[in-house]
């Protein structure tokens, strides 16, 4: 991950020089000589190979191939043939135009009837289901997965004096032919499996055989990672899934609602006639494609397509996606994928550096119902990945045999490059500077300071709050992480500290364990997902005073066991000593005559995670989930000890989590999440459920925005969050608001519980804690619009119960920053 940053930071100065590759690049387009209108469907090949394209309905084309011919032709119907002559393994611009070719023709009587591609797109629907090849019940098969990411976007940093210092990576330069953009290769990884897939029950297995690597220092886990990473652009579904979003099929059962179709030629591919279909999109900035797909004339199975990206599609930071699959028919049979090519050109705005991504996937000795051994599935796992001993050592001579298709010398140079570049002082400095502002950590050595955003805070307990803490960096121990701080407030004048570990046994499956010990300041009923208490954001953007933060001193300790995938179990044993605050929140029975310094509790929870299908990007330490189409399910056991390391109290706690988005076509996606809770025992209040409250600005999902802390408490609870992202379905329609491409939401979240009185008996409630949502459930509803400026939320948001409670805001504007396609 540091090299991507370090190049992206350089490519922002970068001077360009161009070279080429060994593979022939032409684009450009197709107009006629005459009237300059553009041409689609004009034929583009090389003379003498069956290497060729056709115009899309801009006018424009690209070919890139490592078997091009010495001239290009491009021919159309009532158009004179027009040839330029090419120089191969470079690339270059050819435009054609086309001049008219002059007939003399009888009058002809034209009568409206059917468009020859609908009753051919029927046949394509009709067939679906049996031309499929998901489902097939068992198969095998060999594959090769190359993955490369490219920095592009770079002409504008020609004359930057500064990389003179580096002027070697010019000699890696190159342009491709999709977008005729100068890039720089940086990142290529290559992974040659074997898979096996079972459907009754569903096992999926693959078996690395070799894996290679260039740009990361991360080889394990991204080899693992890169070995399934297989997009799914199953032209056969109704919705494509696309960054999280859901892209029309182009032969959907609903298609001709969103595409136009023209059948445009017909010809032999791979000695199977086919037929050339081109669609578009009927509507602007709807969740479509441009493209064009080949169907063989007798089984109407596609053969061959290339989808692209409409041009105004509300999608963020992707200027290009481009995806063609090829399908062969196995025995003379059976239909099966053939190679897979996807490329994302990816930028923040149309001017800036950004990335190309490119994954190409090819399949061999496909096998369908093969014949394996009766245990051969006898993991417990549905999904497991195997690398074999030495697959990451295998030699040049291996690799030029094994995989399915020859590098380019530029490929191969990426490893040169990243090792010379990574020497630079100069370079390294960028990297330390782009570091700080990615994770917010500066790198020294063995050591990792920050984060920068909490070395300062203030709020009315501690005055003015300095904290300098860090974590050992991946170079001081690859398995092991340290990390601590120590803060001071210039008011209460007290030395607050932390200090922990955190060890990885395994990254897959993930077993990890870690401890961590803290005498600090918490806000109690803040949610986890909400920021730190001493965020320097925090303190600017407060709506009250913070009076409710308590000290507490905590130890806990925890034990991370992943089985397979997708299903994890966590122990976790905690005790924590939150400590009276006389002033702000005391700790005290009046009717009793009870004062307490503090409460101490140790517990002990067992922790159930199950998400079916779900994928990961795995740091050293940490791993960011890409998420699944299945439900999330959270189920929590608690148990208080009594005794235990000075505890007062004997409780037991059962929570369930069920989360799921739900993606509902171009109709946007939705987001539910139920959550239930029950509680057996007597506790003082900051043992009960406190109901997540959030007194910022800044918009919280995981809590009530319109809550205060210490506002609500339950024993026994039910609540409902739904978020509905319309992904600009309406806005849209609004021609001087769709070129904002800004999305609509709407937002509800209500909680209703109960509270045994028994609680009450222990210490005296605050003041404001009088109130239990037994009687009426507490519920709050918003609209905003994400997606202002790219990485913008704002929410306006209602509170609809319990107007009456004292210092509250019926109504409330509330922002967050976010990245999201």
């Amino acid at each position: 991950m540091k090299n991507f940053i370090l190049l992206f930071f350089i490519l922002f100065l970068l001077k360009i020089n161009f070279s080429f590759s060994q593979q022939t690049k032409v684009r450009g387009k197709v107009v006629d000589a005459k009237t300059k209108e553009i041409l689609p469907f004009v034929n583009i090949s090389f003379i003498g190979t069956n290497i060729g394209t056709i115009s899309d309905f801009n006018g424009e084309y690209f070919i890139e191939t490592r078997a091009a011919g010495d001239t290009l032709i491009a021919s159309f119907l009532g158009y004179k043939q027009k040839k330029f002559f090419i120089k191969k393994k470079h690339y270059q611009v050819i435009n054609f135009e086309l001049e008219e070719t002059a007939f003399d023709l009888p009058p002809v009587v034209i009568v409206a009837g059917e468009n020859p591609a609908h009753p051919l797109l029927d046949k394509i629907i009709k067939k679906r289901d049996e031309n499929n090849p998901k489902k097939l019940e068992n198969y095998k098969y060999e594959v090769y997965n190359k993955l490369e990411i490219d920095f592009n976007n770079v002409e504008k940093y020609k004359e930057n004096k500064i990389l003179k210092k580096i002027d070697f990576i010019f000699d890696f330069i190159d342009t491709c032919a999709i977008t005729g953009k100068a890039y720089l290769p940086v990142f290529i990884t290559e992974t040659l499996s074997d898979y096996y897939y079972q459907k009754k029950p569903v096992k999926k297995k693959e078996v690395i055989k070799a894996s290679r690597i260039a740009g990361s220092p991360d080889n394990n886990s991204i080899s693992q990672f890169t070995g399934e990473l297989y997009r799914d652009v199953n032209i056969y579904k109704n919705y494509i899934n696309v960054f999280g979003k859901k892209f029309v099929s182009p032969i959907a059962k609903f298609g001709l609602m969103y595409y136009k179709y023209y059948l445009v030629d017909s010809a032999f591919l791979d000695d199977q006639w086919c037929y050339q279909m081109t669609f578009k999109p009927r509507r602007v900035q709807e969740q479509t494609f441009t493209g064009e797909m080949w169907i063989h004339d007798t089984t109407f199975a596609i053969k061959k397509v290339k989808v692209r990206i409409s041009k105004d599609a509300n999608i963020n930071f992707v200027n290009e996606f481009l995806a063609t699959v090829e399908y062969v028919r196995v025995d003379n049979k059976t239909w099966f994928s053939k190679k897979e090519e996807l490329f994302v050109d990816f930028n923040l705005t149309d001017s800036t550096a950004g990335f190309f991504g490119r994954n190409s996937t090819s399949y061999k000795n496909i096998v369908i119902n093969p014949k394996l051994e009766e245990d051969f599935f006898k993991e417990r796992a549905k999904e497991i990945s195997i690398t074999v001993d030495g697959a990451l050592e295998k030699d040049t001579a291996f690799w030029n045999k094994a995989r399915h298709e020859k590098l380019t010398q530029k490929e191969e140079n990426i490893y040169t490059l990243v090792d010379s570049v990574k020497k630079v002082p100069f370079v390294r400095n960028l990297l330390n500077i782009a570091t700080i502002f990615v994770s917010g950590y500066y790198t020294k050595g063995y050591f990792e300071f920050g984060p920068y955003f909490t070395f300062y805070s203030f709020n009315p307990i501690e005055g003015n709050r300095f904290r300098f803490g860090g974590r050992t960096s991946e170079e001081f121990n690859r398995r092991t992480r340290f990390n601590g701080h120590l803060a001071y407030g210039t008011k209460d004048e007290k030395f607050k500290y932390g200090l922990g570990v955190v060890r990885i046994f395994s990254k897959r499956p993930r077993v990890s364990a870690g401890i961590y010990y803290k005498d600090d300041m918490e806000q109690i009923g803040q949610s986890q997902n909400a920021f730190m208490s001493d965020n320097i954001l925090i303190s600017l953007l407060r709506r009250n005073p913070n009076y409710k933060l308590s000290m507490v001193r905590e130890f806990k300790g925890f034990l991370e066991k992943e089985w397979y995938q997708g299903f994890s179990n966590t122990i976790r044993l905690s005790y924590r000593k939150i400590f009276d605050s006389p002033k702000y929140v005391p700790f005290e029975n009046k009717l009793k005559n009870l004062f307490f310094d503090d409460i101490t509790s140790t517990e002990i929870t067992f922790n159930m995670r199950y998400a079916y299908n779900e994928k990961f990007v795995y740091g050293q330490f940490s791993r960011i989930s890409l998420g699944t189409e299945f439900p999330i399910i959270n189920l929590n056991l608690t148990a208080g000890l009594k005794g235990v390391l000075e505890s007062d109290y004997e409780y037991f706690k059962i929570t369930m989590i069920y989360e799921h988005y739900l993606n509902v076509g171009t109709f946007g996606r939705l987001k539910y999440v139920a959550e239930s809770g029950y509680l057996f025992g007597k506790l003082p209040y900051p043992l009960l459920r406190l109901h997540e409250g959030n007194e910022t600005y800044a918009f919280d999902l995981s809590s009530f925005n319109m809550m205060n802390y210490y506002e609500f408490a339950s024993d026994k609870y039910i609540s409902l969050h739904l978020e509905h992202h319309f992904g600009g379905l309406f806005l849209n329609k609004f021609p001087l608001i769709r070129k904002l491409k800004w999305r609509e939401i709407i937002y509800g979240k209500g909680v209703i519980g109960e509270l045994d009185s028994k609680h009450r008996d222990v210490i005296d409630f605050p003041e404001n804690l009088l109130n239990e949502v037994s009687k009426k459930p507490y519920y709050e509803a918003g609209v905003g619009i994400e997606n202002i400026f790219k990485i913008i939320r704002i929410d306006a948001v209602w509170r609809l119960s319990y107007l009456d409670n004292p210092d509250i805001q019926k109504f409330g504007i509330r922002a967050k920053l976010q990245i999201r396609f």
